[in-house]
């Protein structure tokens, strides 16, 4: 794959969420997330323009003060994004192992404080988390204005543990 010109080796997908496909590449020295925008149809959620959300989320999270990977490159064009490359499992992939460290759950607790305060919700799905060198990161960048349904006590944490929600979920995909 390109972005800006620039080749990079696809390593394996890492997942397909709602705005888009998301690959482990490399330049052949470091390894990167590379989005690759999608215009599929999502029954549940409704986009403008895709690749400007991404960029107004990510800006919005930042100033938050949400721990994420950084964005690196964005190439206008092909509808890509590139970003640091988080490594390790998801927080969806630990629990499915019934391996979730305490501090995780702190750490989306403090996330919450922060986003709350600024009227912010999060997609708190599992599968957007990593716990790396003991900090968990948000490796998505959606960002939504606050509805106390969507929100981690109310939704996310549903998924955060063995619930019948998550083990529902894990049947069904």
């Amino acid at each position: 794959m390109t972005l800006n010109g620039k080749e990079y080796k696809v390593k394996k997908l890492l997942g397909k969420g709602k705005g888009g496909y998301s690959y482990l590449v490399t330049d052949g020295e470091k390894e990167y997330v590379l989005k690759q925008i999608h215009h599929e149809p999502c029954s549940y959620y409704q986009f403008d323009n895709k690749l400007e959300a991404e960029k107004r989320d990510y800006k919005r999270l930042m100033e938050i003060g949400i721990t994420m990977p950084k964005l690196l490159d964005i190439d206008e064009t092909q509808e890509r994004i590139l970003k640091e490359y988080i490594p390790g499992d998801t927080v969806y992939q630990q629990v499915e192992k019934d391996a979730l460290p305490e501090i995780c759950l702190q750490q989306v607790k403090e996330m919450c404080t922060k986003l709350y305060a600024a009227h912010t919700n999060i997609d708190y799905f599992p599968t957007n988390f990593i716990l790396w060198q003991n900090v968990l990161y948000y490796v998505d960048y959606e960002c939504n204005a606050y509805m106390e349904e969507w929100n981690f006590e109310n939704w996310g944490i549903k998924y955060w543990s063995k619930t019948k929600e998550f083990l529902e979920y894990e049947r069904t995909h």
